[in-house]
């Protein structure tokens, strides 16, 4: 059995990081209540972008743009890996990563950007080229977005890569996130389920704003799923943090139970030993 002091210094180590870990949590609190306000923001302009392109490729004869193409043949295809920069999230970055590589077992001949810190520690280990690394939330994500749209768009158009697909979270809920796998290049007609509008009219032609409005779609959807990363991670922290503190609390509750009963044995001991010597003299 641990002696009293080794219990005492156990307890107090606990007590440490439970505070580090309740701070945490009210920090995650904080925090996932202005990436979850982000996100709601964005929400009414993705939903109006994708109704437009609805429209606008049910309204087109022919799409002669390179997002509606096949890619090169030959070349590799691309996967988009979307991490948060930090950990102490429970499994939330190693759930992705594990979809990734599943994703790379399944698919050969890719090549990878990596959104997050994590994502590009991980894939170091993969077999694939990593093409460039960003990170997720320093600075300007809007910035981060579009120099990431700008890059694979590049990439595709020039045949350096044939197709494009995000690996990214699903924020369900707030205990819940879920990797999910969207391919994102080449755009098909079949993707966006379209449905022709009589009512809606396109100038100088449907042909010219969709030439427009592909690039922004795919900019947009790369900056919705960032913010989307972002919330999803605080959540996970959240989650992770509040377990981490109750654990904490219910080794300290075992521990301290644990030092009483040494505590009291040692009292006992020593109270029969002074007993045991008293009876020595007498005897």
């Amino acid at each position: 059995m641990p002696s009293v002091r080794d219990l005492r210094d156990r307890i107090r180590s606990l007590k440490n990081t439970q505070q580090i870990t309740k701070a945490m949590k009210q920090v995650a609190a904080a925090k996932i209540r202005r990436a979850d306000a982000l996100q709601k923001q964005s929400r009414p302009y993705a939903d109006a972008i994708g109704a437009m392109l609805r429209d606008l490729i049910a309204n087109v004869g022919s799409v002669d743009h390179p997002f509606m193409k096949p890619g090169r043949e030959g070349a590799p295809g691309a996967v988009i890996l979307m991490t948060a920069d930090k950990g102490l999230a429970g499994s939330f970055n190693a759930n992705l990563i594990r979809a990734a590589e599943n994703h790379a077992r399944e698919n050969q001949n890719l090549a990878f950007y990596a959104i997050g810190i994590k994502s590009r520690n991980a894939l170091r280990r993969q077999s694939g080229e990593t093409l460039q690394f960003w990170p997720l939330a320093q600075g300007d994500m809007f910035a981060v977005a579009h120099e990431l749209a700008e890059r694979v768009s590049d990439d595709f158009v020039n045949g350096r890569i044939s197709s494009l697909t995000l690996v990214a979270p699903k924020l369900v809920n707030m205990m819940t996130q879920r990797p999910e796998i969207r391919q994102l290049l080449p755009i098909t007609a079949g993707d966006e389920k379209p449905e022709a509008s009589g009512a809606v009219e396109f100038e100088p032609s449907p042909e010219f704003v969709l030439g427009r409005l592909l690039p922004k779609y795919l900019e947009f959807t790369l900056y919705s799923a960032m913010l989307e990363t972002n919330a999803s991670f605080y959540a996970a922290q959240l989650v992770a943090m509040s377990n981490a503190t109750d654990n904490a609390k219910k080794l300290i509750d075992e521990n301290t139970i644990e030092m009483n009963k040494a505590r009291q044995a040692s009292i006992t001991k020593e109270i029969l030993e002074i007993v045991g010597g008293a009876e020595a003299m007498a005897g």
